[in-house]
């Protein structure tokens, strides 16, 4: 049986409903859950510096950990991924790699080599507790199959259209459950380290954070390009001068052209291909980490250039 996208059996949507509403309990596995040594494989991996781990007794065994499949040199939606993940990792701040641990395993490992993770984790700056693995294409495969993250009506070799759903659990108490990296990264830091913790951990901190309703703050609707931008730009850029993976953007749409903006925005790949004098110099200065193509619509680019150009007359 593989995991899918419940917990205990319930459907997702039931267990983000009562996650918004405040009131899901971190429960422990009922006494024989099947997600367990007999049910995970533990077939050896290689992290970035080159040791071998075993993935259920080195990796998940008694820990909170999220998992993502990604490859090293995908153009659209791997940089995105690795770059909303980071955010949530720094969310997590001291709690990473002591109980709680982020893999991302490559499903191209015969061009992702230990140093070629390692180059790719350094790029990202990524912090401890995340482990970049490699291993053999069969046991990748039984793990992405096991884990429920491989499309069955796609063939392997389309790498381009691998699933960008990470898989987050602990392996202690049996809980799974599957998320989007592109989730807002509060709330599956909230998730991974509250509702996913132990009863106690959980209750202590949730006691903690509670307030009366009619203290809560009411939630401002956001406009199309400004929800875009914190769901797909956010993690790399901010609105400021301050850099983050990438530039900060403040004054963009002053210095560049809306048509320069709008093709970057829609095919920065095409403009990398194109060796488009701007979109290579950004990619030497910002440790060449690709811009992704994140499949935006006319419509979507149009929003977000609105919306950061709003700012710019702030």
């Amino acid at each position: 049986m593989k995991i899918s996208s419940v917990i205990y059996m319930k459907p997702v949507w039931v267990i983000s409903l009562l996650l918004m509403l405040g009131s899901v309990q971190a429960l422990a596995a009922p006494k024989g859950s099947p997600w367990g040594a007999d049910y995970f494989t533990n077939v050896e991996l290689l992290n970035q510096d080159g040791k071998v781990v075993h993935f259920y007794d080195d990796l998940i065994k008694d820990k909170i950990v999220v998992i993502s499949f990604i490859f090293t040199h995908c153009g659209d939606s791997c940089p995105a991924e690795t770059a909303s993940l980071r955010q949530v990792q720094k969310l997590l701040g001291d709690r990473m790699g002591k109980d709680i641990f982020f893999y991302s395993i490559s499903i191209d490992p015969e061009h992702d080599t230990p140093k070629v993770l390692k180059d790719y984790a350094e790029r990202f700056k990524v912090g401890p507790g995340w482990s970049f693995l490699t291993g053999k294409k069969a046991d990748i495969t039984l793990l992405r199959k096991t884990l429920g993250l491989f499309r069955d009506d796609v063939e392997a070799s389309k790498l381009a259209e691998h699933t960008t759903t990470i898989m987050i659990g602990n392996e202690a108490t049996g809980q799974w459950v599957k998320r989007s990296p592109f989730d807002e990264p509060k709330v599956l830091a909230w998730m991974i380290g509250r509702s996913l913790s132990s009863f106690k951990a959980y209750q202590d901190a949730h006691n903690s954070h509670t307030v009366n309703y009619d203290q809560a703050q009411k939630i401002a609707k956001l406009g199309k390009g400004e929800e875009l931008f914190r769901s797909r730009c956010d993690s790399c850029h901010s609105l400021g001068k301050e850099d983050g993976l990438g530039p900060g953007l403040q004054g963009v749409t002053k210095v560049r052209e809306k048509a320069w903006l709008t093709r970057w925005l829609k095919t920065p790949d095409k403009l990398l291909a194109e060796k488009d004098p701007i979109a290579v110099d950004l990619y030497n200065r910002y440790n060449k980490i690709v811009m992704p193509n994140l499949k935006l619509s006319d419509s979507d680019v149009e929003a977000i250039i609105d919306y950061m150009e709003a700012n710019d007359k702030r």
